[in-house]
């Protein structure tokens, strides 16, 4: 008799942007370089922890009823941190938790149905790189992290906005 030890690594969501470029060379880079924006993983411990216990056993688990979009000049990890952007008038960015915000989702994937608009600096921000969704305006637990496609240096002045259907959210 054989014992066979096995291990599945299933895969975890994704979070990415397409180029905002509308720019066929852009678009080539992107789908032949595999430019997806997500580099690590992109749903945190907390969720994943909540999601396995709903489904496999049955534990309640009650989404946030407000959710906020969170700005990073340097990586947060599965465990949150990360160094979040302050000043210059950087708020995090709330959207309810519902359809009209968050539409069905269809294909595996499920994206922003409304923008979610920063607003315009009033100093320097830095180099954001990452983005995260977190259940709280202060603190809180991640839900969601990644990549933006490309690194954006946020002066005084700037506006950040992801425009509706730009932050989409994968099953790989």
């Amino acid at each position: 008799m054989t014992v066979h030890l096995v291990e599945a690594k299933l895969h975890r969501v994704s979070l990415w942007t397409p180029p905002v470029s509308r720019k066929p060379k852009d678009w080539l880079k992107y789908l032949h370089e595999g430019e997806r924006g997500a580099t690590g993983t992109a749903m945190s411990d907390f969720l994943e922890n909540e999601l396995l216990d709903h489904v496999l056993s049955a534990a309640t688990f009650t989404a946030a009823a407000t959710l906020y979009a969170a700005l990073f000049t340097a990586a947060p990890s599965d465990a949150g941190g990360g160094t979040e952007v302050v000043g210059g008038t950087y708020a995090r960015v709330s959207k309810t938790n519902n359809a009209t915000n968050f539409p069905a989702a269809s294909g595996g994937s499920k994206s922003n149905g409304t923008d979610i608009d920063f607003g315009t600096a009033t100093a320097d921000w830095g180099i954001v790189t990452h983005v995260a969704i977190i259940d709280a305006a202060a603190a809180g637990n991640f839900y969601f992290w990644g990549a933006l496609n490309s690194s954006r240096d946020v002066k005084n002045g700037d506006s950040f906005k992801f425009a509706a259907t730009k932050l989409i959210f994968a099953l790989d």
